[in-house]
């Protein structure tokens, strides 16, 4: 039974939010699109994240570094684009561009040489370190964008419009929604192949048993550094679909409370599960938006409710729902 409502309730949660747009035309809310396409990206995130700490152990408090590389690259380059600057000073060749097929894996790509920078440097240490060096990172870099005045500093960088894909209108919000819907199922597909390869195999035994997996001869150091990797380019690939849903972009990406809020998305949907931080991503900025609709001191009443699902529901909400413990 429990690998039946395994099996059913991932493609179950995926009909429901293709059925979005249709629900939010009949309810004539268009703004719950709008909800639902933040929900779909931070979810992206968040699995990312939960690949790391679900299957390799490795407690990231600075995952929000990621999200912000990805969206300042999307939005840098607009920035030159729409001024007409090169990105180098004197460099005339090398300039910006709004194209998606451009701008995307180029925010993967910076994101995720990000992530193998920080992860050679913060996998060289273990458990309380390891989340405090990840943090450490994030909060330099978000005071490195800070500081940069030319891109908006503190105030933060406007994208005068999305980035352009060929036949698709990524301005219709129905459109957009589904380009990220779609982005977040072929994610965690993928991340299900590798977790289910010899990979994730022998990720999920160096959490268990480290030097047992050295033992064996495997280059544990290796497999989480990609690991890590990974997850940061599938950060950045958020952070770009994220600059493009809020056309602006701020250092506030990087803040040490972004990290902290796709922590609380990973542990509330499931920690090792790839479905449970979508869940988790759901629950969450729902409940945001129906407290702060309800009260301004929102904040006091979800604190509450956090900590009842974690004492009640210590697998997740895709765990209690499942019955099963991954």
């Amino acid at each position: 039974m429990d690998t039946e409502r395994r099996r059913w309730l991932p493609l179950a949660g995926l009909a429901l939010l293709a059925m979005i747009p249709v629900i939010a035309g009949l309810a004539d809310d268009p703004y719950l699109v709008t909800i639902f396409t933040r929900v779909v990206i931070l979810a992206l995130a968040a699995v990312g994240l939960d690949f790391i700490i679900g299957y390799g152990a490795m407690v990231s408090f600075g995952h929000a570094a990621f999200i912000g590389a990805g969206a300042y690259t999307v939005g840098i380059l607009a920035h030159h684009a729409t001024n007409g600057t090169p990105l180098i000073p004197g460099v005339s060749w090398l300039s910006g561009t709004t194209a998606g097929l451009v701008a995307w894996p180029m925010a993967v790509l910076m994101a995720a040489l990000l992530a193998l920078f920080i992860g050679a440097l913060s996998l060289r240490t273990r458990a309380l370190y390891f989340i405090m060096i990840t943090l450490a990172f994030a909060q330099m870099f978000y005071y490195l964008f800070v500081s940069l005045e030319g891109y908006g500093g503190s105030d933060g960088l406007i994208l005068w419009d999305r980035n352009t894909l060929p036949l698709i209108d990524t301005g219709s919000a129905i459109q957009f929604y589904y380009l990220c819907l779609t982005c977040l199922a072929g994610t965690v597909f993928a991340l299900r192949r590798v977790v289910g390869a010899r990979f994730g195999r022998v990720l999920r035994g160096a959490a268990e048993n480290e030097r047992r997996m050295q033992a064996l001869g495997f280059p544990v150091y290796r497999y989480r550094l990609a690991a890590f990797t990974i997850a940061g380019g599938t950060g950045g690939l958020a952070g770009a679909l994220l600059a493009n849903l809020q056309t602006f972009v701020s250092p506030g990406l990087l803040h040490w409370e972004q990290s902290g809020e796709l922590m609380i998305m990973v542990i509330l949907g499931g920690i090792g599960t790839l479905y449970g931080p979508v869940l988790g991503a759901t629950a969450l900025i729902m409940l945001e938006e129906t407290l702060a609709a309800w009260t301004d001191h929102w904040m006091i009443v979800l604190g509450p409710i956090l900590i009842f699902v974690v004492l009640f529901a210590r697998r997740g909400l895709f765990g209690w729902l499942t019955g099963g413990r991954r």
